[in-house]
């Protein structure tokens, strides 16, 4: 196994990587909209998750991957009611994937540092050869 760091993506809250490559398989930790630069969580629900995108981005990017290598996403939602307004963000940043990752949408009570979303993801790398 590999440790994935990128200054692109905020500092770990915790003990845990930011996401560690297994095999073929890239697993991101739970982003929440973070701001790398000032490591303020963003205000607005909209702000939280293009965050969010940006920081996948750069996690990928740093592992090797990119949106298209995306296999499945979970998204905790602090409220259901923003299901709609996820679902747009989510497709404007999945405009230009062909095969749109596998999903799994969880209403929850409470998120780390009072964020309104988390996004889990498990993308697919080239192994590399030694």
């Amino acid at each position: 196994m590999k440790s994935v760091y990128t200054e692109k993506a905020p500092k770990p809250v915790g003990p845990y990587s930011q996401a560690v490559i297994c095999g073929s398989w890239l697993f991101l930790s739970g982003q929440i909209g973070i701001d790398p630069q000032t490591g303020l969580i963003k205000d607005t629900f909209e702000e939280q998750v293009r965050q969010i995108f940006e920081n996948v981005e750069g996690i990928l990017k740093t592992a090797g991957a990119d949106k298209n290598s995306i296999a499945k996403v979970v998204v905790y939602l602090k409220d259901l009611s923003l299901f709609a307004t996820f679902n747009a963000l989510y497709q404007e940043f999945l405009k230009d994937v062909e095969v749109k990752p596998a999903r799994t949408t969880v209403g929850v009570s409470e998120l780390p540092l009072g964020a309104m979303v988390e996004i889990d993801i498990i993308a697919a790398v080239k192994q590399e050869r030694g």
